[in-house]
């Protein structure tokens, strides 16, 4: 790796948009300036890299936007930066207008991307999390959760009071392919009776039990949170099987889809957000380079790229004992 120091650096969001998104975008704008930087934003992620749509910032380009969902600088799937020539091309922009530094704002793919990009070009890399998912190895947290979180927990709380008045059962289902975090979080804080995560082998049957136990029991609002990613399938799978063992129980299904990507970040997704594009820039400026800064026990942590894309966070069996215990 080139030890040259960075002088001009590019800033992009890539794969899905997370809340916080813009405050990092922010921090890094800001921090490079302080630092006497010239920052480059890139739009709609690795293909703005590709097509060339890169522009100058300066610190009012980023004035009013810290409390904004979505990303200012958009998002998309790149195809072509998956070949090599795709990759060249975009190096070319890159290194045309001399920026020789990129902090990547994005989940596991986008770090791939990078790593890839970096290793090829020398052009060293940071990248930040930000996936409403919660599903990178090397950090507490990533842009976006807890937002999606407290977005899903507030819809759940509302069905409840559907759920209460007519003595229903309703299955909901939110957002997470391969990771359970915003079902675990969101079902725990709304008292849900079933929580069906992807990284748990579900047992529909001992959940149709349960169910029939506590309609033994005159029990019979309950709610069951499923992450989109369940092996089992979604809620509208789930709800098909329970629908027939209980044909008796008043069954609803509510998928909260992309409602919970968006809207305004929580206090929390803004402070680790300014603090990692923070640290970002920082990193950059030290040749800590290919590393993704992260938050561990409320201390910055440096998790190399290699190890932020392929290891995913382990779900805790404490929690999953929590669920069992405060939902009988």
């Amino acid at each position: 790796m080139n030890d040259s120091k960075v002088t001009k650096i590019g800033v992009l969001t890539s794969g899905g948009d997370a809340p916080g998104m813009n405050a990092a975008v922010r921090a890094v704008v800001r921090t490079g300036l302080y630092h006497g930087l010239e920052v480059h934003g890139v739009l709609r992620g690795y293909s703005g890299m590709v097509d060339d749509d890169i522009f100058q910032m300066e610190s009012r380009s980023v004035a009013n936007i810290i409390q904004r969902g979505g990303t200012i600088l958009k998002t998309a799937r790149c195809k072509e930066f998956f070949e090599y020539e795709g990759r060249l091309k975009a190096y070319e922009n890159l290194k045309k207008r001399g920026i020789n530094g990129l902090v990547i704002i994005g989940g596991d793919g986008s770090f791939n991307g990078a790593l890839k990009f970096s290793k090829e070009f020398d052009i060293p890399c940071v990248g930040i999390p930000g996936t409403i998912d919660k599903d990178i190895a090397g950090t507490d947290f990533t842009i976006g959760f807890d937002t999606a979180v407290n977005t899903a927990v507030e819809a759940i709380d509302k069905i409840r009071d559907t759920a209460d008045a007519h003595d229903r059962l309703f299955i909901i289902e939110v957002m997470g392919r391969d990771a359970g975090y915003i079902a675990l979080h969101s079902g725990i804080a709304t008292g849900a009776e079933h929580i069906l995560i992807p990284e748990r082998k579900t047992d529909i049957d001992s959940v149709v039990e349960s169910l029939l136990e506590k309609e033994k029991r005159k029990k019979l609002v309950n709610l069951i949170v499923v992450a989109e990613g369940d092996e089992f399938g979604g809620a509208e799978e789930v709800a098909k099987h329970v629908k027939s063992k209980l044909p008796n129980v008043d069954t609803r299904v509510c998928i909260l889809g992309h409602i919970q990507r968006g809207g305004s970040p929580t206090c929390l997704d803004r402070l680790i957000a300014s603090r990692m594009g923070y640290h970002a820039v920082e990193s950059l400026m030290t040749n800590r380079h290919n590393v993704m800064v992260g938050i561990q026990n409320n201390k910055m942590h440096y998790t190399q790229l290699e190890y932020a894309v392929k290891a995913k966070q382990k779900i805790n069996e404490e929690w999953m004992k929590i669920v069992k215990i405060l939902a009988s």
